[in-house]
């Protein structure tokens, strides 16, 4: 059945013969000759258009009925279009320059060549190989492939349908692939550019042949005296007389031309008949599928044939379709994914991909119809997969991966302002689906659509911050934790986050992307393999930064790598990790962060120990060496950064408005000149006029502001550890690493004034935390926790000793010691004049303060003063030891400063004799009765 048998051919002679005929034409059988080939079967193409073109124009067999019957003897069409699909016409160009208002007949183009001995010859330049149908035959003979399709009775196509193998029926599906291609509507712009663009290359053309018949003529010889015979008889030619040259028979050029001249209504009508027939086409097209859809129960090798079948529906979708046709399109799609989701979810999953890529598209649309049934397949596509697992992580990854492409496309077809409402219609949907208020399907949908709206947001705004680092980096950090569950997409960024630090000299930071992206490599290596000798996932990275825990794949959305489609990328594996390693190490020594350098290189160790690389052990060994000498060398001398508070007030700001960021910058930044480079940067933002700086720290009284002005508050902050923090924080290192508390200080008095007497000096102490540690992936954090503490006079005065305790330690500690910085800090300690310095301190808050008055933060007070005395005193001795002997009466007056300092001190930090006495009776007193309790109990006994 569906064969050119002998028995159809006996029953339906005269179709059989055609088929038969057309059949052997294509496969080239007792035919040698190029030319006669390519005519042959274009007539035989030709026959068989013009034939059932008649019988569809034939109002005797207008019925369903009838054109069914006809259809049914001409059922073996399809066979033989299918047995000759690798013979069909399938470049692209040829269906982007051919219509169906060009001569089709006229498909072969010739040109004029000089062979080597001088001879003229014509080539073919169309159908250079004679096993090929050109585009025309092609087009024609797939017309007539889906005219049967159309008109043939369903039940008869589904029995034929049973009786091919899966070869046989994918080779069906390639040839309606091919049909999608063939009949795309490319719009009525296009047809006219094409009609424009033949005709231009048709004068060229006749330029050519001009300049060829020229040279020609030139030459000595018989052929000089034809051909100007024949230039000759073309000039009276073109006075009124018939050419009888061969060249200027009617050409596909000429054609073209002819149908230039056409009036522009006939383009119209053109455009019109191309739409409908690409509409009708796309129709018969997903029929078909639907049918074999239907009845794909009695189909062995299900999975091979649906998956075929998707692959064209998805074509239909990537192709410019009307709305009808859409509409259908969307129809058939929601019910192969509710009838077979097993097939998207599970085994398809590449067509999964694809599908959502193509919904997401379709939500962009500027046709809100379409808009709506898009968004309406993608809600039932997500619904579908969270029934199957109660989660729909795939559709979550393959949705945000397919933004990704979208956004970063140049499609022309892509619109923002529609894709928003797309993504609010999403979540309308999951609000009023009653069936799954019960369960977390609304919320993660919600979440979904919130996700891929700062994506789309981020990704846009991108273009507008190319002047502004830290947005445009926020920018990039916004987008990469979008695509959390998409590891190659995060991967990605990350890389370009680390190439973009690298290009402004921000080695830090581009040192942690790139230690960020090793750790992610290294969680789903440990998800596939978990060697022994890799990494723990991300949890080993801790060492380096407690900030890698964010890269650990605990999420419920996180696939499976084994999966098809997810940690596709080259750098998910070990080679992978080991070349992000060794890329970040040399960017933290370039930062002299020689302590994360040796951690970084501590990783790849293991790998090399396994693969038994010493030379590459080596290597690294090497460069931890290089690390702890650099160490040894510089020590606490390093300067590994600035941090400044910055504040933004003003609606000018946008989203920065009302908030607080922790900003991190070159060492040895000064406050002003930060100031003036975030002025600066603003102002050419916002203009000149708009920005001010404000230069205190004290709160800002926004009802004081100007609404036409935005303002920018800079403080230099410390970083603030608390005193058990201290103990493990001895280096310069440790409290510049791994860091996320900072804290400034704010004067002030009762009277209002920001300065005072000692007694009335009060201060604020402001605590900041960030929402990560420092460094990071970017140069500032915003702050999320903000503590005050106002700090009393006494207070205030023992927060002055112990900075200026630890200013003499620092300067004790420096191998070698730098005399003049200890001279310096000797003199502002002890020898100050007698109402300024810690001895005014001491004056002010422990003098004449009576022991009964005294509380522990006197207490406080005091045992600073001793610790700070003990400080002076080493510091006298270190000076005493580098100072020759002509700087001996520098030394003694020093000396006698400190006598002096001590003496005046003494009274006032030595605790009062009487308190010692009453403790020396109490104990006695407790003994006693001790004593007498004892004597009581023996005397009992």
């Amino acid at each position: 059945m569906g064969d050119l048998s002998q028995e159809f051919r006996h029953y339906h002679y005269l179709s059989g013969l055609v088929l038969s005929e057309l059949s052997g034409v294509l496969e080239g059988k007792h035919l040698d000759h190029m030319k006669m080939k390519s005519k042959l079967r274009e007539q035989a193409v030709e026959v068989l258009r013009d034939l059932l073109s008649a019988h569809d124009s034939d109002v005797r067999y207008s019925s369903v009925v009838a054109r069914a019957r006809i259809a049914s003897i001409y059922l073996p069409l399809l066979s033989v279009v299918m047995d000759n699909f690798h013979r069909l016409y399938k470049g692209a160009d040829g269906w982007d320059n051919l219509t169906s208002t060009f001569d089709r007949n006229t498909e072969v183009r010739r040109s004029v060549v000089i062979k080597e001995d001088g001879s003229l010859e014509t080539e073919d330049i169309e159908n250079q190989s004679d096993n090929m149908l050109g585009p025309a035959s092609t087009r024609n003979l797939l017309v007539c492939f889906l005219w049967v399709l159309k008109n043939i009775e369903p039940d008869l196509l589904h029995h034929w349908w049973t009786t091919l193998s899966i070869s046989k029926l994918n080779l069906l599906l390639n040839v309606l692939d091919l049909c999608v291609a063939c009949f795309e509507y490319k719009g009525k712009r296009n047809l006219t550019s094409q009609v424009s663009g033949i005709t231009a290359m048709s004068s060229k053309s006749t330029d050519v042949k001009n300049r060829l018949t020229d040279a020609l003529v030139s030459g000595i010889g018989t052929a000089k005296e034809r051909l100007a015979r024949r230039r000759q008889q073309q000039i009276l030619e073109q006075a009124g007389g018939s050419s009888s040259l061969r060249w200027e028979k009617k050409t596909y050029w000429q054609a073209a031309a002819e149908q230039s001249k056409k009036p522009k209504g006939d383009v119209e009508v053109d455009a019109q008949i191309e739409a409908s027939l690409a509409g009708e086409a796309s129709l018969i097209i997903l029929d078909t599928i639907e049918l074999l859809v239907s009845n794909v129960g009695s189909i062995e090798n299900l999975q091979s044939v649906l998956g075929k079948g998707l692959e064209v529906l998805l074509h239909l979708m990537f192709c410019n379709q009307s709305v009808e046709v859409m509409k259908c399109i969307f129809a058939t799609q929601r019910a192969i994914v509710h009838k077979f989701p097993e097939l998207i979810f599970f085994e398809e999953t590449e067509q999964c991909a694809e599908l959502c890529a193509r919904l997401l598209k379709h939500c962009s649309s500027s046709i809100s119809d379409i808009r709506a049934w898009a968004c309406a397949s993608l809600y039932l596509l997500m619904r579908q997969n969270f029934e199957i697992g109660n989660n729909f992580a795939r559709v979550k990854v393959q949705v945000t991966v397919a933004l990704s492409s979208i956004v970063a496309g140049t499609a022309s077809s892509f619109n923002e302002h529609h894709l928003r409402r797309s993504l609010k219609t999403l979540i309308e949907y999951a609000d009023k689906d009653i069936d799954m208020q019960s369960s977390s399907f609304p919320d993660q949908v919600r979440e979904l659509a919130i996700n891929l709206h700062h994506i789309l947001l981020d990704t846009v705004k991108m273009q507008s911050f190319q002047n502004d680092p830290e947005m445009l980096m926020d920018l990039m950090y916004r987008i990469s934790k979008g695509y959390q569950n998409s590891p190659d997409l995060r991967l990605t960024w990350l890389q370009h986050m680390a190439k973009n630090h690298s290009e402004r000299d921000h080695y830090t930071e581009a040192a942690m992307c790139l230690v960020h992206a090793a750790a992610l490599v290294a969680e789903y290596l440990y998800m596939l393999d978990g060697s022994p000798y890799l990494p723990i996932g991300c949890v080993t990275f801790q060492n380096i930064s407690p900030n890698m825990l964010e890269e650990s794949a605990i999420s419920d959305d996180v696939i499976n790598p084994e999966e098809e489609g997810i940690a596709t990328s080259k750098l998910f594996s070990e080679n992978g990790l080991v070349g992000l390693l060794e890329q970040a190490a040399p960017l933290f020594r370039e930062s002299q962060l020689y302590e994360a350098a040796s951690e970084v290189y501590k990783l790849v160790i293991p790998i090399y120990e396994h693969r038994r690389q010493y030379h590459s052990m080596e290597s690294i060994y090497n460069k931890l060496s290089d690390c702890f000498k650099n160490l040894s060398k510089k020590g606490d001398k390093r300067f590994l950064g600035s941090y400044f508070r910055v504040g933004f007030y003003g609606w000018m700001f946008g989203d920065l408005h009302l908030k607080e960021f922790i900003y991190k910058d070159e060492a040895l930044m000064k406050l002003s000149e930060f100031s003036l480079k975030l002025e600066t940067l603003y102002s050419e933002q916002l203009g000149k006029d708009k920005i001010e700086i404000i230069k205190d720290s004290n709160d800002v009284d926004q009802s004081k502001l100007s609404d036409k002005k935005a303002y920018i508050q800079v403080t230099y902050v410390d970083p603030y550890f608390e005193e058990w923090e201290l103990k493990d924080r001895k280096t310069i290192f440790d409290k510049m690493f791994n860091i996320r508390r900072f804290s400034f200080s704010t004067p002030f008095t009762k009277g209002g004034k920001a300065r005072g007497e000692l007694h009335e000096q009060w201060m604020k102490k402001t605590i900041l935390t960030t929402e990560k540690s420092f460094p990071y992936v970017k140069r500032r954090l915003e702050v999320i926790h903000t503590e005050r503490v106002e700090l009393t006079p006494l207070e205030v005065a023992i927060l002055n000793m112990e900075s200026k305790i630890s200013d003499l330690k620092y300067v004790l500690n420096r191998v070698p010691c730098d005399t003049k910085l200890l001279q310096m800090q000797l003199q502002g300690g002890f020898a100050t004049a007698v109402n300024q310095g810690p001895f005014a301190i001491a004056k002010c808050f422990l003098e004449d303060v009576p022991l009964a008055e005294q509380t522990h933060v006197h207490h406080k007070l005091k045992v600073c003063f001793k610790e700070f005395t003990k400080r002076c005193q080493e510091g006298l001795d270190r000076n005493e030891e580098m100072l020759g002997e002509e700087r001996y009466d520098y030394q003694k007056e020093l000396t006698r400063k400190f006598r002096d300092f001590q003496q005046q001190l003494q009274p006032m930090v030595t605790i009062h004799r009487k308190l010692t006495h009453g403790k020396k009776a109490r104990e006695r007193a407790l003994m006693n009765i001790s004593t007498v309790r004892q004597s009581r109990t023996s005397q009992t006994e």
